[in-house]
C-alpha cells in the first residue's frame, strides 16, 4: 500500500516536453534584444521559473530596454510553437492510465498555457477539473502556495501527497510545502535534483514502481 494518496505533478517538463521548446523561443526573444545568450544558458536559468525572473534576467544581458509586452510577445510566439512541436513526456500516459491515486497537475505557468499544452498532447482528460495555476494565486515556486492549494483543494494534507517535478525551483516549493517530492532527471543537466528531492527517477517507467 502507498504511503501517498495523492500525486501532484508539474506540468512542463513532468507532463509535456514542453521546456525546449518555451526556453528556445525566450532565448530567441532575448537575442533579438541583444542578449547573446545560447539555449543551454537558457536551460540552466529559465527553467522552472516564472516569466518575470526571466525577463529580470534576460535585461541585464540586453543592449536595449525591453519592451513592456514582452510577455505578450513570448506567450504569442511560444504557443505557435507549441502548436507545431509539443509532444507529451514519453511514457507519461502509460503512469497516468495506471495510476491508483487522485492526481492533479500544479503549474507556474497561466492556466490557458497549460490547457493548451495538455491539449495538444491529449492528456487534458486526465486533468479536466483538476489544473492548478500559479497565475491563478499570484503566488509562484518556490514559493510553495500553488501546492498547498492543490493538495488542499484534492482533499488531502501535504504529508499524504507526493509531488512530481523536474526543476530545483518545484523541489524547493514542495519541500518548504511539507511534501515529499520525486525528482524527474532527464532533462537534469546540471545534475541538481539528486542531492535536494526525496528520490529521483530518470525514466517514467520507474515512477509507477516508486508509487
Amino acid at each position: 500500500m502507498s504511503k501517498y494518496k495523492c500525486v501532484i505533478f508539474d506540468c512542463d517538463g513532468v507532463l509535456v516536453d514542453s521546456e525546449p521548446i518555451s526556453i528556445q523561443t525566450l532565448v530567441d526573444i532575448a537575442n533579438e534584444y541583444g542578449a547573446n545568450i545560447d539555449l543551454e544558458y537558457g536551460m540552466k536559468h529559465f527553467k522552472g521559473s516564472f516569466f518575470e525572473a526571466c525577463k529580470s534576467r534576460i535585461a541585464t544581458h540586453a543592449k536595449t530596454i525591453l519592451p513592456d509586452n514582452l510577455e505578450d510577445i513570448y506567450r504569442t510566439r511560444s504557443f505557435e510553437s507549441f502548436k507545431k512541436n509539443m509532444k507529451p513526456v514519453e511514457g507519461i500516459k502509460e503512469v497516468l492510465d495506471n495510476l491508483k491515486q487522485p492526481f492533479c497537475v500544479a503549474s507556474s505557468g497561466p492556466e490557458n498555457k497549460i490547457e493548451l499544452n495538455l491539449g495538444l498532447t491529449g492528456l487534458l482528460p486526465f486533468f479536466e477539473n483538476n489544473i492548478f495555476s500559479c497565475y491563478a494565486i499570484k503566488k509562484w515556486k518556490p514559493d510553495p502556495a500553488v501546492f498547498l492549494w492543490a493538495a488542499k483543494t484534492m482533499g488531502f494534507k501535504p504529508s499524504e501527497c507526493v509531488v512530481i517535478e523536474d526543476s530545483l525551483s518545484g523541489v524547493h516549493a514542495a519541500k518548504k510545502g511539507g511534501f515529499d517530492v520525486f525528482g524527474f532527471t532527464a532533462h537534469d543537466y546540471n545534475d541538481e535534483l539528486q542531492s535536494e528531492a526525496t528520490k529521483v527517477f530518470s525514466s517514467m517507467s520507474e515512477l509507477l514502481k516508486m508509487l
